[in-house]
């Protein structure tokens, strides 16, 4: 006995008839005539041995037979369409993109979707995370995009921009004690962290971690709130902070740095421009 042919073209005529009601409308639905509708499931029940449908006057009914096959058609097509949709995903560009958490502006994240709105066929994933992860990411090709802080002239980049720290505390509240300084910071492997750190050990001043946060909005929190000093880009200063102009060192400017990998597509290089041409208004006019 020959095995069943289950055409695609042959379980779609058998739903359709099925959901339609009859072979015309069924025919109109699949935009095929009666009979070739017909034909097919009448080939669908030639290879499966057995009646699927009883033909009525004006309509159809299921056979016991039909009631079985009919679900099984109906997963079958399904699974066929998943399918297709699978492997049309080749089509579309994934862009994996890296941005430090105190860069993670509303401004930055209306032009990545902007970018996305523009670029339906790019698939963004977008992950925030202090610069050294970004930097090691980028690195072992987990990131495609990454903007990160990083000593100036450390290694080749897209594009760069000078990044100058400021001091900040709370503006509703008195400076707290200075010896030894409160540091409110991000974790451990922070540029500005470690920056901070090293003035003031240079300079012979003691200090504490008064307040650290993997995240921005804890940060300018606890400034806001007089916990103590943090050593942040000057973009990170709210209404409720202030700029310290004396009381601490001095402390070079860092870089800001937008690196994308070798073999980078055009999907990650167009977002690179985009972020090189966003980063040129905002950074470049705190440099000015």
């Amino acid at each position: 006995m020959s095995k069943p042919v289950l055409g695609l073209d042959l379980l779609r005529a058998f739903v359709s008839v099925v959901d339609a009601g009859g072979f015309t409308r069924a025919g109109q639905r699949v935009h095929r005539t009666q009979s070739t509708v017909s034909q097919q499931v009448k080939k669908l029940e030639d290879s499966l041995g057995c009646t699927l449908l009883v033909r009525e006057a004006r309509t159809v009914r299921l056979t016991e037979q039909g009631e079985k096959m009919i679900g099984y058609a109906r997963r079958l097509l399904a699974l066929s369409a998943e399918a297709k949709a699978v492997m049309g995903e080749s089509a579309v560009s994934l862009v994996r993109l890296g941005i430090p958490d105190d860069f993670a502006l509303d401004s930055l994240t209306r032009a990545v979707g902007a970018f996305a709105l523009a670029h339906p066929q790019v698939r963004l994933s977008v992950r925030c995370a202090v610069s050294c992860d970004l930097a090691a990411d980028l690195a072992r090709g987990t990131l495609d995009v990454a903007l990160y802080k990083r000593e100036p002239g450390s290694g080749p980049a897209y594009a760069a921009w000078q990044d100058r720290p400021v001091w900040i505390a709370g503006a509703h509240h008195p400076l707290p004690s200075l010896d030894p300084v409160p540091l409110v910071a991000f974790t451990p492997g922070c540029l500005y962290r470690n920056r901070a750190i090293q003035a003031l050990e240079t300079e012979g001043r003691a200090w504490r971690i008064a307040y650290e946060s993997p995240n921005l909005l804890g940060l300018q929190a606890a400034l806001a709130c007089g916990l103590g000093v943090a050593l942040l880009a000057r973009r990170s200063v709210t209404a409720e902070h202030r700029i310290l102009d004396r009381h601490l060192p001095e402390v070079a400017p860092a870089e800001l740095a937008l690196a994308i990998t070798p073999d980078a597509g055009a999907a990650s290089r167009a977002l690179a421009d985009t972020l090189r041409q966003f980063c040129a208004q905002t950074v470049g006019a705190e440099a000015a």
